[in-house]
């Protein structure tokens, strides 16, 4: 098991996803300590676990890794199902001027389209996501202040990279020194 930057994980996440709505999220608060833990996962893609935290309201640091290679029966009902009512996304920047107009392009026509059409929310999101090249998209169940019974389960099942993770984070933590408040 290897552990990456966070962000290094997500970039896996939008290379390797060649079904951009195929995706699920589990996350919530750590069960010790500060930041978030989430699992992203996808049936042909495998499962990620990512630990975060905001070491400033402008930058969000962590690790991940990958520990499935798919999503088997045993995982599959920790994940929301398509019609659960949160949402996530994963962005990649435009790569150019060019790329940006002709996405901004796009939105505005969706949202014209979804404007003059009523249909229902799901549908908006898809096709938003699809407009911006969101390359990994899906239901979602987060908890602000708690942690989903899906989340427990799920650290539970990957014990190992819960230990190996927990402790690089808090390494990080350690590192940013965000636990002494301002000097």
């Amino acid at each position: 098991m290897r552990v990456r930057d966070w962000q290094d994980i997500l970039q896996e996440v939008t290379e390797e996803s060649n079904d951009p709505d195929g995706w699920r999220a589990v996350a919530g608060s750590r069960r010790e300590g500060l930041g978030e833990d989430l699992f992203v996962g996808h049936p042909n893609v495998g499962v990620y676990q990512l630990k975060t935290y905001a070491k400033s309201p402008h930058d969000l640091r962590g690790v991940g890794t990958r520990v499935a290679r798919r999503v088997d029966d045993g995982l599959e009902p920790l994940f929301p199902r398509e019609d659960d009512p949160g949402r996530f996304a994963v962005r990649t920047p435009p790569e150019d001027e060019d790329h940006a107009e002709d996405m901004a392009t796009r939105l505005e026509e969706t949202l014209k389209v979804h404007a003059e059409a009523p249909t229902d929310p799901d549908h908006l999101f898809e096709d938003v996501m699809e407009a911006v090249d969101s390359p990994a998209f899906g239901p979602m169940d987060y908890e602000f202040d708690g942690r989903p019974d899906e989340l427990e389960d799920l650290t539970d099942e990957f014990e190992e990279a819960e230990r190996l993770l927990s402790s690089e984070l808090d390494d990080l933590i350690e590192e940013d020194e965000v636990g002494r408040g301002f000097q």
